[in-house]
């Protein structure tokens, strides 16, 4: 019988420790505070979307997968996070409709139909997202205040006409509502306290690599320094670089979503370019565009796009490569 042979570009180093399960166990874990924050905040209706979210992303990649008589993975626990990530994306008064549709765009339309995990060009949860905002924008836009520990309470009508701090009124929020979640936004991108205790989380077991979120936050830092010359001062309102760095989706994405395996590049300079990449990006929308004060969705988006074009100029060349003389490109 003839052995099936395996090629593949080294380098050919295995981890059994190391395996898809366990890398989406500790992203669920590091993810879990925030999603118990949202609900801290802002009720049942918050816990509802979590809950949908997920069993929508379970089952579509769980029904895909059998219809298309494929493996079924959903073991390991991919789908889970991107129901979570998803649902961490939309507003506190969404219907639970939009969960379920967001889930299935997702899991089906972004990384299914592209050949399943490893094999999406974006990032899923983003993706649908940004769907969805051009769908339904006026569900996707609307939001209610947070009403802390009333997680029983039904759901209050108190609106607000931005879904985050950066289209209010520039003194509307302090730093320290800000930084712990007591502000309208989407369900994981209010608690910033919850977002950088589970992105360094994943930092100290090595699931993401400190390049990107790293360069992303001090990049956007820099950035917002040059355009607003103040780091904080309350007078300033959201005229500086902690207010900017505090509100929207910029943390959630710059330790969740742009450390994405699949859609982030594989060089260590490569990742670097990606953080300063996105936050370029967010600032140029940010600051250069009124009519949409954040940005952070589409600016990883646009990375996710320039992935392939990163790896193929930051690739580490093979051990003893020499370039062919007389040609004018690599081999």
């Amino acid at each position: 019988m003839q052995r099936k042979l395996i090629v593949a570009s080294s380098p050919h180093l295995r981890n059994e420790g190391v395996s898809t399960r366990r890398l989406m166990l500790d992203v669920v874990l590091a993810m879990l505070p925030t999603a118990v924050a949202s609900v801290w905040f802002f009720g049942g209706s918050a816990l509802m979307l979590l809950v949908v979210a997920i069993l929508s992303a379970v089952a579509g990649e769980f029904f895909y997968q059998k219809h298309t008589h494929q493996k079924v993975t959903v073991s390991d626990g991919s789908a889970i996070v991107t129901g979570m990530l998803l649902a961490f994306n939309l507003p506190a008064s969404a219907p639970w409709w939009i969960a379920m549709i967001g889930s299935l765009i997702a899991i089906i339309l972004v990384k299914q139909m592209f050949g399943g995990l490893g094999n999406n060009f974006m990032n899923p949860a983003l993706a649908a997202r940004t769907i969805m905002m051009l769908s339904w924008t006026s569900l996707m836009a609307a939001n209610v205040l947070p009403h802390a520990g009333q997680w029983l309470a039904p759901q209050t009508v108190d609106a607000v006409a931005s879904a985050t701090p950066l289209g209010e009124s520039p003194a509307s929020y302090t730093l320290w509502q800000l930084f712990s979640g007591d502000i309208p936004g989407m369900l994981g991108e209010t608690c910033k306290l919850t977002l950088l205790a589970g992105g360094l989380y994943l930092i100290i077991r090595r699931v993401i690599d400190w390049r990107i979120p790293v360069s992303f936050l001090v990049t956007a830092f820099v950035l917002f320094w040059i355009k607003t010359g103040t780091i904080y001062s309350a007078e300033s309102g959201s005229e500086n670089v902690l207010y900017q760095l505090l509100s929207g989706g910029l943390i959630l994405g710059a330790f969740f979503m742009a450390t994405d395996y699949v859609t982030s590049p594989v060089s260590p300079l490569g990742r670097i370019i990606m953080g300063v990449g996105c936050a370029g990006m967010l600032f140029v929308i940010r600051a250069f565009n009124p009519s949409y004060p954040e940005g952070c969705s589409f600016a990883i988006l646009f990375m996710n796009v320039l992935t392939p074009l990163i790896d193929k100029l930051t690739v580490p060349k093979p051990f003893g490569y020499v370039k062919p003389a007389g040609s004018a490109k690599e081999a």
